[in-house]
């Protein structure tokens, strides 16, 4: 089990081990809340500098770590501003390397730029012709102030221990939904009503006074991973599938895979996984048992090249944002933005 997966058994189970585990960091996360507090007063009272950003932008974050569906969710906003005669710039943090060359391939006309300081890289884009900006994971990014904020929060996370890192899953308290201009609760393997339960329940906590959005995260094409050419959801009916990958959430990728007629086996991998060659030859070595590899948009940008063209057949699972509840009120956020630029 790496890191990953073993910090999410700890946030998630009800099992005594978990909840010992648990019980022992939290000393650990009242230390973090205690500097989040500090670090927010900081910004709060001006003893640090907060600076807007250069252009039109919109920051897309969350509160728990990872699987929230950032990514996705922010080229969908990019694909809107091309859609409106407008370039994005999109800005990924200095893990992003993956992230930022899945928004390169699924926006082609964004100048996509990764990097830890935003700022600078916000000015970079937009010398070399960016219009707008969006922030892939900018929520926490107390220092910079974007025109928009969009907050994801999981409805398969909505289970994990309330508490902050890393007794829980949380990056913030609940209470940092003041600063979002719209809340959305993301699914992936997560019903329709869990998640309207969810939104429900957000909104009796005040929410309701803005904006709420639900959307389902769903793969809905497949290709090739060599070769880049369509293939079938239905060639999955059936078929006993590989699932390699490395993201936060492995288990809600097979779900999906399941969820379209699959027998899948999941590989998984830390997040941000980079893959070696030793890791291809090891997953080479169950190609008599499977009939396809399926892998990530983020695992097929660091596979694509060491992947053999005459091995088990690879696909890559592409997700498509379905907004369920909020899609009006979001365009709303992104004309604020246009009438900007």
């Amino acid at each position: 089990m790496s890191l990953d997966h073993a910090a999410r058994w700890i946030w998630s189970s009800p099992r005594l081990p978990a909840r010992a585990f648990r019980g022992m960091m939290l000393p650990a996360s009242a230390a973090y809340g205690a500097c989040l507090r500090a670090r927010q007063a900081a910004y709060r009272y001006g003893w640090l500098p907060r600076h807007r950003l250069p252009l039109p932008s919109v920051a897309v974050g969350n509160l728990s770590v990872g699987g929230t569906g950032k990514t996705p969710v922010a080229a969908w906003i990019a694909r809107r501003l091309v859609a409106r005669g407008i370039v994005p710039g999109i800005l990924t943090g200095r893990r992003g390397v993956d992230e930022a060359q899945v928004h390169r391939e699924q926006v082609p006309q964004a100048i996509v730029l990764q990097g830890a300081d935003r700022l600078r890289a916000a000015r970079q884009a937009q010398q070399l012709g960016a219009q707008a900006i969006v922030l892939d994971d900018g929520f926490q990014r107390l220092g910079l102030l974007p025109d928009v904020k969009l907050l994801l929060l999981s409805a398969e996370s909505a289970g994990a221990a309330p508490w902050l890192l890393p007794a829980g899953p949380w990056r913030e308290p609940a209470t940092a939904v003041r600063r979002a201009d719209m809340v959305v609760v993301t699914r992936k393997r997560a019903s329709v009503r869990r998640a309207a339960a969810y939104a429900r329940g957000l909104r009796s906590r005040g929410v309701g006074a803005r904006r709420l959005g639900v959307v389902h995260l769903r793969i809905g094409a497949l290709s090739d991973l060599t070769s880049g050419e369509p293939v079938e959801l239905g060639a999955l009916r059936g078929a006993r599938v590989m699932a390699v990958c490395g993201v936060a959430e492995p288990e809600s990728f097979a779900w999906q895979l399941g969820a379209l007629g699959a027998e899948v086996h999941i590989q998984a991998f830390p997040d941000h996984h980079g893959y070696t060659r030793a890791d291809v030859r090891r997953l080479l070595s169950h190609r008599g048992h499977f009939g396809y590899v399926v892998v990530t948009q983020k695992d097929a940008v660091k596979l694509r090249a060491s992947w053999p063209p005459n091995a088990v057949p690879a696909l890559v699972a592409h997700v498509v944002v379905e907004w369920e509840q909020g899609e009006e009120q979001v365009e709303e956020l992104i004309t604020r933005l246009t009438t900007r630029t």
